[in-house]
C-alpha cells in the first residue's frame, strides 16, 4: 500500500482517520485497504486507476467525480455490477472486479 496515493480527505466521508487494515480481492489479486474507506480510495492507494471499460468502445474509466454522481467508477462488487466504488465503504473479504460494460469479462 503506497500511502502517497491514499485519499486522506473525501468530500462525503470527510478526513480519513486511522483505521484497521482489511484484505479484499481485486480481479483475483489480494489487496490491503483500510476498513470503511471508499473502495476506489483503496484501489487508488494500490495503484489501480481503471475500474471499468465502456461497452461500445472498450474505453477505460476510473474515479472522476468521487461523490457517486458520474458512474465512471462502477465495478462488480461481491457479484453485483454497477456498484459506485467511490462511495461504497470497504469491508474485509470483498471481491472487487473490473467491469466491462455490465460484465466481468472483456468483450471479444
Amino acid at each position: 500500500m503506497d500511502e502517497s496515493r491514499r485519499i486522506k480527505e473525501h468530500p462525503i466521508f470527510g478526513i480519513t482517520e486511522e483505521k484497521k487494515e482489511v484484505h479484499f480481492t481485486y480481479d483475483g489479486k489480494d489487496i490491503v485497504g483500510l476498513e470503511g474507506e471508499p473502495i476506489a480510495a483503496a484501489l487508488r492507494a494500490a495503484g489501480v486507476m481503471v475500474h471499468r471499460h465502456t461497452k461500445k468502445r472498450d474505453e477505460p474509466r476510473g474515479i472522476f467525480c468521487a461523490i457517486g454522481r458520474c458512474t465512471d467508477c462502477v465495478m462488480i462488487v461481491d457479484g453485483k455490477p454497477n456498484i459506485r466504488t467511490c462511495v461504497t465503504p470497504l469491508v474485509e473479504g470483498m471481491e472487487v472486479k473490473t467491469q466491462y460494460g455490465v460484465s466481468d469479462r472483456p468483450a471479444g
